[in-house]
């Protein structure tokens, strides 16, 4: 039986394991710019990795915008593994990890073909479809906790 444990990442430590995951997904799968990618705001965000049997697979990082608002960013899961749910439950994650900071909010910039996955999370559609590092992108926003939106 496969073992799956997804973490917040140890800084610096495993950022190399983090950026390799994002360098096949994106740069090398999707022919994203790595200057587009690596944006220098790894440092001050807090990052999720995933280890399927010790192996790490994927990732996303949590970016707080302001004190109501988190951006989710930069979801990647390898291809060989893909299909095994792994995504959703980062993304389950990182919502529990920002639901705990009490941010009522959440936002991301869905590529168009998965948009589903995030509606199965709650995510609402609230922009055209519109392109970002040449992909189609939508802007979806989640309410974590209605009592302290605006």
């Amino acid at each position: 039986m496969s073992s799956l444990i997804i973490k917040v990442g140890d800084l610096p430590e495993e950022l190399p394991a983090i950026q390799a995951i994002r360098r096949v997904v994106f740069q090398e799968g999707q022919g994203v710019e790595s200057t587009l990618d690596f944006d220098g705001k790894d440092v001050t965000c807090t990052q999720l990795i995933a280890y399927l049997d010790e192996q790490p697979v994927g990732t996303a990082r949590i970016r707080y915008l302001d004190g109501e608002t988190a951006k989710i960013e930069r979801l990647a899961v390898l291809s060989k593994v893909r299909g095994l749910g792994i995504g959703k439950q980062i993304m389950e994650k990182a919502l529990l990890i920002i639901a705990s900071q009490n941010i009522p909010e959440v936002v991301i910039h869905a590529q168009e073909h998965i948009v589903g996955l995030y509606q199965q999370l709650g995510f609402k559609e609230e922009s055209e479809v519109f392109e970002e590092a040449g992909i189609r992108h939508v802007k979806m926003r989640k309410i974590l906790n209605a009592s302290r939106t605006r």
